[in-house]
């Protein structure tokens, strides 16, 4: 049974395509749309997103039913898969389009974005200052169509293989009890 109305979340933490192959996968998550966000300019192209010229982040934007998947949740699997610790920059991606941010919908979610990193923060979990910036959310602009469920139609193209498939692998391993039954 789905809640009314499902939460949106807007998350960035480098590549869209690497976000968009893991939540697709969680339970509870009813859709994943990549695209940009947090840029000045509206509508920017794919070109001047991956250039960094925009200012946008390259996000996912997510539909959740929390009564499935909790916005806790879906931070812990966010920062579970990507490194919050790397200003601008998710392994070979270079530049602020791929800066690890979370743009909140609501003063409840700042509140547990704010939460969690600080909890993260004390465990000590990585050694390195997280970076995410935790940024109201503005404007979200799709990817063409081309950039949707990107990972599902490529994934033995290389840079799935060696970037995007790590990720859902540890996905798969520590969360495997919130995965969607295939």
């Amino acid at each position: 049974m789905k809640s009314e109305p499902l939460e949106l979340v807007t998350l960035g933490g480098g590549c869209y395509w690497c976000l968009e192959a893991v939540f697709e996968l969680l339970e509870g998550v009813e859709g994943v749309v990549s695209g940009a966000s947090g840029g000045p300019e509206p509508n920017p192209t794919y070109e001047q997103l991956c250039s960094g010229v925009s200012g946008h982040a390259e996000v996912v934007q997510l539909r959740v039913d929390t009564s499935v998947t909790t916005f806790r949740e879906i931070l812990e699997v966010f920062f579970a898969t990507h490194d919050p610790t790397t200003l601008n920059r998710q392994g070979g991606d270079v530049g602020s389009q791929y800066r690890s941010a979370i743009f909140y919908h609501s003063p409840e979610q700042r509140t547990t974005a704010e939460a969690v990193i600080a909890g993260l923060t004390a465990s000590d979990v990585w050694r390195d200052p997280i970076v995410t910036e935790v940024t109201p959310f503005d404007e979200f602009f799709p990817a063409q169509e081309d950039h949707q469920t990107y990972y599902r139609r490529n994934g033995a193209q290389p840079y799935c293989q060696v970037v995007i498939n790590p990720k859902v692998a540890k996905l798969k391993k520590n969360f495997a009890h919130k995965l969607k039954s295939q």
